[in-house]
Parts: C-alpha cells; structure tokens; sequence
C-alpha cells in the first residue's frame, strides 16, 4: 500500500486499517525508511520554514529564529523524533505482559509509527506559527488511533486496554520530556530571536 493511502487509510479507517497493518509482512526498518522517515519530514520542514524564514508576530514584534540556528534544531528535532517513536515502541512492547498482551516489536513498532501519522502530517501547519494549535490538535487524534491499536496489534485484552493506553501516555510523555531537554542540551546556544 502506498504511503499516502496507507496514511488515508488509519487516519479514516482505523479499525480497518489497524487490522490490514497486523496482517501485513514487513520489518521494522521499512516501517521506519518508507513511512516514518519521510512523513516526520513534514513537521520538521514546516516548523523550520515557519519560524526560521517566515517568522511570526506577537504584541506588534515580528521576530524569526537565526537560519544556521533552525536549521541544527530541525536536524536534531527529527532525528530525536524518530528515536521518539522507537522509544515509544520500545515501551508498548516492554509493558505489554504487565497487560495480559501479546510481547512483539514489530507490532509495538506498527502501533507506535501509526499512531504518530495525525502528528506528522498536521505538522503542516507549522509552516504558519499562530495555527501550530492544530498540529497539537491532530496529535490528540494520534492518541485516539494508539487507543484503537493496542487491542488488535497487541491482542490487549478489551478490560485492559484503558489501562495499557494510560500507562503507555504518562511513559511517553516522560521520554518526550526527557527528549526534549536532550534537545536543548545539544543545540548550540545563541541568539534565539531576530528581528
């Protein structure tokens, strides 16, 4: 299936597609070269053109991230992203006895790169700062196809899966906090703003 059918596919018809993805042969490195890899682009380029080139406007003062500045945290941000995703992954499946689920990468991985296609491609809205709201918008929905996937990719018992989803959040989100001070620690130190 194609990558932007696919992406159609989980965003429109999770269940169905959930059950597609579960049947399909592939390996975790395809997963990540020919989907996760090109749509965490999106987000990474759209943010860097928003507020590296275009910039953005508060309280009557337009500013703009230095260029060599944006482009290093656009490199390091979609690196890390992907890191992210196996993190997360690498969380589902380590959790998934504590569950009564079934302990598999290679689902964990489908679960946690599908999940994230709402988040990638409302990246989009980057491209324009004031509307980055809606990128964290589609990343809701992204929960919500995490929610769905557990029980058919993981074979999450139905009184166990609330359980597994909350556990599998407040973990992630540790890791992307983590991440994000990793980011800051790689990133060189400079000005941050200019007019």
């Amino acid at each position: 299936m194609s990558l932007v059918e696919r992406a159609k596919g989980i965003i429109l018809k999770p269940t169905q597609t959930w059950e597609i993805i579960k049947a399909e042969q592939t390996t975790i490195k395809d997963l990540f070269t020919s989907y996760a890899a090109i749509l965490a682009i999106i987000p990474t380029a759209a943010g860097f053109i928003g507020m590296s080139l275009m910039g953005t406007s508060m309280l009557g003062i337009h500013f703009r991230i230095p260029f060599l500045y944006g482009i290093t945290h656009a490199i390091i941000s979609y690196v890390l992203t992907l890191v992210g995703v196996y993190v997360v992954a690498f969380v589902i499946d380590a959790l998934a006895p504590s569950f009564s689920s079934r302990k598999d990468i290679l689902s964990a991985v489908k679960v946690a790169v599908f999940s994230f296609t709402p988040a990638w491609i409302g990246g989009v809205f980057m491209i324009v700062p004031m509307l980055s709201i809606l990128t964290f918008l589609a990343s809701l929905y992204g929960l919500y196809l995490l929610y769905t996937g557990l029980p058919i990719l993981m074979e999450t018992p139905r009184e166990k899966t609330l359980g597994y989803f909350v556990v599998v959040i407040i973990v992630s989100i540790v890791v992307s906090l983590i991440i994000n001070v990793l980011a800051r620690l790689v990133l060189p130190s400079g000005p941050m703003m200019m007019p």
